[in-house]
């Protein structure tokens, strides 16, 4: 198991490697409680199935950002991929009703006929908020969309088979804990048994036996 990487934004300029960022807004430093969230997020561990990578975080969806994307592999298949972002903003936000707000999106391709199950959605959302209250973590005002894309191919693509995917985007404020940070290393962990199910993957430990795989993944892409 690997520790999670990623990068840091401060919004002020834009700067987007963790080891540059110790000049934040205004010239200050990254708040504490800030800095104390990305470094439980940098040192999570997570399982090996979900490889973290480092991408650019977005400078203006909030003062500071953090983000992470992986992957889910089973050899060299990828069944899954999302993008977890940590946004804060330390005068706090209406909409979160907190100063930390977490954003995703999580894709992974699907069998048509899955695809056109009406209760795909609904499932789905429940895989979120599940995977959270697993962990028994505290979380406020969630909101997202499920989205299902199917792809058919004609003339010269004719030969190939129609597609599927689904695609999770969503948000939810984690709840503070002491000192205001968050714990989002458990938060991490969440996401990452979110995105190996989406994948098709085994649960993690015999403490998640009850969690319903998706089946049947469609031909995954080769790495």
């Amino acid at each position: 198991m690997a520790a999670a990487q990623g990068r840091l934004s401060d919004g002020a300029d834009g700067m987007d490697d963790a080891e540059d960022t110790a000049q934040g807004r205004a010239g200050g430093g990254l708040p504490p409680v800030f800095r104390a969230a990305v470094d439980a997020l940098r040192t999570a561990r997570v399982r090996p199935q979900v490889e973290v990578e480092p991408t650019p975080a977005p400078q203006r969806l909030a003062p500071y950002a953090y983000a992470l994307e992986a992957v889910v592999v089973d050899g060299e298949q990828e069944l899954a991929d999302g993008r977890l972002v940590l946004l804060h903003d330390p005068a706090g936000h209406e909409a979160w009703r907190g100063t930390f707000r977490l954003v995703t999106l999580v894709r992974a391709e699907l069998e048509p006929e899955m695809a056109a199950d009406p209760l795909l959605p609904e499932v789905c959302w429940s895989w979120l908020t599940g995977a959270l209250q697993a962990r028994g973590l505290g979380y406020g005002e969630p909101s997202g969309t499920i989205t299902r894309a199917s792809s058919h191919y004609f003339g010269g693509l004719a030969e190939r088979p129609a597609a599927s995917q689904i695609e999770i985007r969503a948000s939810w404020t984690p709840r503070e804990g002491l000192g205001g940070v968050p714990d989002t290393a458990a938060h991490l962990a969440s996401w990452c048994d979110l995105l190996a199910q989406v994948g098709g993957l085994p649960p993690a430990g015999p403490g998640d036996a009850s969690v319903v795989t998706l089946p049947q993944r469609r031909d995954p892409q080769s790495r």
